[in-house]
């Protein structure tokens, strides 16, 4: 049974779709305090948090965006994040606000494979 479950979220996370043209803005990696989140134009995400001791990662599709935030993941497997504040210039940066938190969207440089990571 664990291999159906796993085959299952497999295929439903191949179906992803890109982000929508109207929330383009979200794109890239962003950071904050103990908070990492990257936003790919195919449609994956990646979201980790670090608080208390305690680390927090969820993986997969992002989708369901609209004007309250968006979703990653798959079904049970997934989560709703609500944004505060849409993506936005301020003082030169992009920022926005999600779960209480500000991000602020960082350049990262192409980098040697076996020296890429994406730890807090």
């Amino acid at each position: 049974m664990p291999a159906v479950l796993a085959w299952a979220c497999l295929a439903l996370a191949a179906c992803r779709e890109p982000v929508p043209a109207d929330y383009s803005q979200y794109i890239g990696h962003w950071r904050g305090d103990g908070v990492r989140l990257v936003l790919q134009p195919d449609g994956q995400a990646n979201y980790e948090r670090v608080r208390d001791g305690s680390r927090t990662r969820i993986q997969g599709p992002v989708h369901g965006f609209n004007q309250e935030g968006f979703r990653i993941g798959v079904g049970f497997f997934s989560a709703r994040f609500k944004v505060q504040q849409p993506p936005h210039l301020s003082d030169g940066r992009w920022r926005m606000t999600v779960d209480g938190h500000e991000l602020v969207r960082v350049e990262v440089l192409p980098g040697r494979p076996d020296r890429d990571s994406y730890s807090l």
